[in-house]
């Protein structure tokens, strides 16, 4: 979506060129292949881990630090691998974000006319924010030292950044529907 909002702000005349339904398709297969690829190396991984202190987790979803606090042996080094290098690759679409970011806000500062600003910034900051809420959340959650872990934490993190955006972002995007704005607005005022 970054690269989409780039393109749409940086280079509005090459929209069509550089986001066919080509390219479209490899960004999608590209995001769900590695998606697939970081899962099925994690499950793999953890279903040769020896739990040693039952398999009951206190979260409401097998999650990987909650599995490893379970793990007796040194095998969960293995996993801790696989952890540091999904974080790495994270960390290098969250990279990407940023720039694209800094270019579209670069692109959008030059804008002589304050409602054309307010137009694209309208259509960049909700997405900003719920990337900046998912990103946030998971980095704590899985680079937070144990030390102060807790279950009640470790519960209002993992809702923080698996139900919170994907439940908030058709919200934020239908709001720029005049319609369903003016409708929710309408709701509210009753």
């Amino acid at each position: 979506m970054s690269y989409d909002r780039y393109i749409a702000i940086c280079q509005p005349l090459h929209y069509g060129t550089l986001l066919g339904s080509r390219a479209c398709v490899h960004m999608a297969a590209a995001a769900w292949g590695s998606g697939f690829l970081n899962a099925l190396l994690h499950t793999a991984n953890t279903f040769s881990l020896p739990l040693c202190q039952g398999n009951v987790l206190d979260q409401f979803f097998c999650e990987m630090p909650q599995i490893l606090k379970l793990s007796c042996s040194h095998s969960y080094l293995r996993e801790l691998g696989l952890l540091v290098v999904s974080a790495c690759s994270g960390f290098g679409c969250f990279v990407f974000i940023v720039v694209s970011y800094v270019q579209i806000f670069r692109a959008v500062l030059r804008i002589p006319s304050e409602q054309g600003r307010h137009k694209d910034f309208s259509m960049c900051i909700p997405q900003l924010a719920v990337v900046s809420l998912f990103v946030s959340t998971s980095f704590f959650a899985y680079l937070k030292p144990p030390s102060i872990s807790c279950l009640v934490l470790d519960l209002v993190v993992a809702l923080l950044y698996l139900v919170v955006p994907p439940a908030v972002n058709p919200l934020i995007y239908s709001m720029r529907n005049k319609e369903l704005k003016g409708a929710v607005w309408k709701l509210m005022t009753r």
